[in-house]
């Protein structure tokens, strides 16, 4: 019966036996970037395993050695754990070694030290004992984490950092606009766009003001010509600007310091737009061989960048959101209501998923260019009073409810078909006409 039991333990919701008796080992994991504290207790709540390990391959092949010692058995299924996390390099060991996980929110991992240090205290080992024991008690209403296939990881490492270092191009951008400000604001008059390598090399052929007035306006007409930049609109007024550059710019200590600054900043944003080229075309070519990604290439304006982000954070398990109300927790789309005697109030969501929330956010305003519905449920809602930011969060809810059912189906977005449906159930969204 208990070999029979563990080997159904990834549906723990319609097993008959209970959860306290269906492992050997119910283990806190309390990780951190250099070493890592564990604490195994049995089916009793008796601590029968403690220890500290460095992360390094020597203290994980100590820590497989110590869960199969315990088990009896090299296959370590028998083994359940909760961490403070979903993810990470130990997340992926635990999962390698065949240990069940069992991902524990941070402010659920609090309360629950709180059981065991009513005073509290806190240290790495009452945190790993708390995990651990909590696993035994409450664990039958926690969700067992599965890992996605390798290609949707890889796909998501790589869109979220992507992510970063877009923000690392910003970070760039600003402190190149800054130093502009100080020596040369005749080029922050020219050029409104600062991530294109227009702009760049502007910088890098006109480093000065002085250097500007010395090449002359056939070289200025040239430059704009040779990087695409003489629009007859923006032409005339840009070449006004270079022909006053030098008459309000810095001293010429700050103009000598600044420029070369300026220049710096200028060759590390060309590596990095580089490597962001690069990146791109690695996920674009994932994103194609990706299974789903006729769904999530189908949704409106979702495009070559949301679409690839939205795939990767929802992954491939269809039995991670039991329905589309868990979706929007998870995507921070849906509000914390606090309620207490006559006391309600609804408060913003902070516990989700960042990077998902970020994509959704992002991808729902872009919607309203090309779906009728999503302009006119936004404007009805920015009607009603609502700020923009939380009109585009109630239009990703609507958003999760049909995204949660073509990923389920597996079925693309048809926007015909939506449309009579919000027309045939009498939508006050879309009327008949």
């Amino acid at each position: 019966m208990a070999n029979k039991s563990h080997k159904t333990n990834e549906t723990n919701e319609t097993n008959e036996t209970p959860f306290h008796k269906r492992y050997k080992l119910f283990v806190g994991f309390d990780w951190a970037s250099d070493h890592h504290d564990i604490v195994a207790v049995d089916e009793i709540g008796k601590i029968v395993m403690e220890l500290a390990i460095k992360d390094t391959a020597e203290g994980w092949a100590s820590l497989r050695k110590k869960f199969a010692d315990k088990t009896g058995q090299e296959d370590l299924c028998l083994v359940a754990v909760a961490v403070e996390t979903c993810n990470g390099p130990s997340v992926e060991r635990l999962l390698e070694m065949g240990c069940q996980v069992y991902p524990v929110n941070p402010k659920a991992a609090k309360e629950y030290r709180g059981r065991k240090s009513p005073m509290g205290s806190k240290c790495d080992r009452l945190d790993a004992w708390s995990l651990g024991d909590a696993l035994r008690t409450d664990g039958h209403a926690w969700k067992l984490l599965k890992s996605d296939d390798p290609l949707t990881q890889e796909l998501r490492i790589l869109c979220r950092d992507e992510v970063k270092l877009i923000a690392q191009r910003t970070a760039l951008v600003l402190q190149l606009r800054a130093a502009l400000h100080e020596y040369y604001p005749a080029a922050l008059d020219a050029f409104d766009d600062w991530t294109v390598q227009g702009a760049w090399s502007f910088v890098e052929n006109f480093p000065t003001s002085q250097d500007l007035a010395k090449a002359g306006k056939r070289k200025w007409k040239t430059f704009l010509k040779d990087h695409k930049l003489s629009c007859r609109e923006k032409n005339k007024t840009r070449l006004d600007i270079f022909s006053r550059a030098h008459k309000f710019c810095g001293p010429p200590a700050v103009t000598k310091a600044k420029s070369r600054l300026a220049v710096t900043i200028v060759k590390q944003l060309r590596i990095l737009h580089t490597q962001l080229v690069e990146y791109r075309k690695a996920i674009e070519a994932l994103f194609e061989d990706h299974p789903d990604k006729d769904i999530f290439g189908s949704l409106p304006m979702a495009g070559d960048k949301l679409a690839p982000r939205l795939l990767s954070e929802l992954g491939q398990n269809r039995d991670r959101f039991d329905d589309p109300d868990v979706l929007k927790c998870y995507a921070g789309t849906a509000p914390v209501t606090k309620q207490s005697g006559k006391s309600r109030f609804v408060i913003f969501r902070r516990g989700c998923n960042k990077n998902l929330r970020t994509a959704i956010h992002q991808w729902v305003d872009l919607s309203r260019q090309e779906c009728a519905w999503a302009q006119a449920y936004y404007k009805t809602k920015r009607q009603q009073g609502k700020s923009h930011s939380c009109a585009l969060r109630c239009l990703g809810q609507r958003w999760l409810n049909i995204l949660w059912k073509m990923w389920q189906t597996k079925t693309t977005y048809n926007e015909a078909l939506h449309t009579r449906n919000q027309v045939r159930h009498g939508s006050w969204i879309v009327k008949p006409g």
